[in-house]
């Protein structure tokens, strides 16, 4: 058990003032109960002094470690102290003491404490360690100090434990709806920050390939706190009776060093899984209702993206490679080759909306809600009311689980089996059908063919103000809630014919990672040196479509980067436009630039767009000093 492991940063005391041996156990006992370690603070005291009056704990040199082994302890841990005037501890060669460490370790068969003081003992023996500790800084250095000497007393320890996955102090789970950019720097950040600290941790990335560096049962079994940093829904059942932070993904980027402080603190709540099988709440963070729906809505919309991805590729494919003057009615579908690619791509783009509906119902109702959602979306897509009746229809089905769970809460355990495989998806599926055919999907329809006609209607001025407010809104909050409404319009467009709205979605979400690389080209003194190096990353970004690689710098500085960003994309949005641009895939980048209609002129509106941002950047942004 590493010391790192069970010394918090709030047991940790760099200048501690006592005058005597008592004030300094009681001092070292005020900080141990901080922690949350201790369930009886009176009753570890008295053991504490107990064992103190068996023999001073103070072993010489400047170093003291009074300990206690107690039913009042709830799980091992540690508290230190520096005291830089010396202080009286009955030390064995009468030296004034300097460093103190206290050991509370629970009344368990293991002796932890023992295992503690004989670690102890071995690094505290090197005197150079002794006096690092004595003249650390700031708590990050003292604990740094500690997990060096560690790493280098113990070497194959350190990667044994941390491959067994027994040794985490701190373990984490980032996800983002669309599973690229977010997950994986709030990931990196949760781990900067840790390392800084001196704190050892685990991150499980649930990306769009999958779920990476998976926590195992030893991994959560020997954490102090797991950080859930997540905009859609992950396995929560697993933290049963584990304190557990859970928060935003943007959270997890932006205020990393402020949760792992939190996940030391020992204060976390504990989290509680219910009664249900397949899913669980949350006891501690408390999250509105908007943030609710906004969770549900983004569980379905990352689970869509792969299918209106890949099947609207295929789809623009169809359009370039085929011949139009064949046959025009037909056009997509002339030539074989064509035929193939729209085949494929239009049957991936037609399960667009059952599978919105379907994982936004089981974010809400777990796993019997996932088919009564698929079938409400299919009849969306079937009856007309498309997009806007495939998200009613994934709420409606994931409450109408909800509802049936409490309603058949009643029948007895021996047919608990048959619910989820009988009788929610029957009943399920049949209300939802009555629902969609004859409730919702009538008025729906004629609202979307209303909107349909007033885009295809619109033309100058009017578009030029839409593509404003779409290229505008994909740099607001860069992936966030706002972006990611643009870009859903975008693809809920596709269906209707609308390509132009998509293309100004993409170029909005390309322009401010270009804006941000030229603007550090071109303004030098404006950026950082680490700022100014990571300026060819974000070249990268937004050529690949993604709007996150601004984050960083609209985070540093977000009264004069939000606004210079916000303007260079609504100016692309708008010039995509008023160009004609097209485009019939729901993604962006560089890669489908062959299947954007106008790419001519859609370049032009991106360098425009990009020119814009990036000069606006160097005129609001103050010279920095290195």
């Amino acid at each position: 058990m590493r010391i790192t492991s069970l010394l918090k940063q709030n047991a940790i005391l760099l200048d501690g003032k006592v005058s005597s041996k008592d004030e300094a156990i009681d001092k070292m006992i005020e900080l141990m109960s901080g922690t949350g370690n201790v369930s009886d603070v009176e009753e570890y005291k008295r053991a504490v002094l107990q064992r103190e009056s068996e023999g001073s704990t103070g072993i010489g040199e400047g170093i003291a470690i009074p300990h206690a082994k107690t039913s009042a302890v709830k799980q091992a841990g540690l508290s230190a102290m520096v005291v830089r005037d010396g202080v009286d501890f009955d030390s064995l060669d009468g030296a004034p003491v300097t460093l103190v460490f206290l050991i509370a370790a629970p009344n368990t068969k293991d002796n932890v404490h023992l295992d503690v003081l004989s670690r102890l003992s071995v690094l505290l023996m090197d005197e150079t360690f002794t006096n690092n500790l004595r003249n650390a800084k700031s708590i990050n250095e003292f604990l740094q100090v500690i997990d060096e000497a560690e790493s280098k007393k113990f070497p194959e320890e350190k990667v044994n434990s941390m491959a067994n996955g027994a040794k985490y102090r701190v373990l984490a789970v980032t996800a983002c709806p669309t599973g690229i950019a977010h997950t994986f720097m709030a990931a990196e950040s949760l781990e900067t920050k840790a390392r800084e600290k001196g704190i050892t941790i685990k991150v499980e990335t649930n990306g769009s390939g999958g779920a990476k560096n998976v926590l195992t049962k030893e991994d959560i079994a020997g954490a102090d706190c797991i950080i859930v940093a997540a905009d859609k829904k992950v396995d929560m059942a697993r933290f049963d009776g584990k304190r557990v932070i859970q928060t935003k993904v943007a959270n997890g980027i932006h205020k990393a060093s402020e949760l792992i402080d939190e996940a030391v603190s020992g204060n976390a709540p504990i989290y509680h899984s219910d009664e249900r099988s397949e899913g669980a709440s949350f006891e501690g963070e408390q999250e509105s209702i908007g943030r609710q729906i906004y969770k549900h809505l983004m569980n379905g919309v990352s689970h869509m993206l792969p299918f209106v991805i890949g099947g609207g590729i295929l789809i623009a494919l169809a359009f370039l490679l085929d011949d139009y003057s064949i046959k025009p009615s037909n056009f997509g579908s002339n030539t074989p080759v064509a035929a193939f690619f729209k085949s494929i791509g239009g049957g991936a783009f037609g399960f667009m909306l059952p599978i919105l509906a379907g994982y936004i119902a089981m974010s809400i109702g777990d796993r019997p809600a996932l088919a009564v959602g698929v079938v409400g979306g299919y009849i969306a897509s079937q009856g007309g009311s498309a997009f806007f009746g495939a998200l009613i229809a994934g709420f409606a089905a994931g409450y109408l689980v909800v509802g049936l769970r409490k309603l058949f809460s009643f029948l007895p355990q021996s047919l608990e089996g048959i619910k989820p495989v009988l009788i929610y998806p029957f009943f399920g599926i049949l209300i939802i059908g009555v629902l969609m055919t004859y409730a919702i999907n009538p008025p729906l329809a004629e609202l979307n063919k209303i909107l349909t006609d007033a885009l295809n209607g619109m033309s100058g001025s009017s578009k030029l103000v839409l593509g404003l407010i779409l290229g505008g809104m994909m740099s607001i909050d860069f992936g966030g809630p706002i972006n990611k409404t643009a870009y859903v319009f975008g693809t809920a467009s596709l269906a209707s014919g609308n390509f132009d709205i998509m293309a100004a979605v993409m170029i909005g979400g390309m322009t401010p990672p270009l804006a941000i690389a030229v603007a550090t080209l071109l303004f030098k003194n404006r950026f950082t040196k680490r700022e100014r190096e990571s300026g060819i990353t974000n070249f990268v970004m937004g050529l690949a479509f993604i709007t996150e690689g601004a984050i960083p710098f609209a985070a540093a500085d977000p009264l004069r980067v939000i606004p210079s960003l916000a303007i260079g994309s609504a100016i692309s949005g708008a010039l995509s436009m008023v160009f004609g641009c097209t485009l019939r895939a729901p993604h962006g980048g560089v890669f489908v630039f062959p299947v954007v209609g106008n790419a001519g002129m859609y370049i032009v509106a991106l360098v425009i767009g990009t020119l814009v941002g990036s000069v606006l950047l160097g005129l609001l942004k103050k010279p920095v000093e290195e």
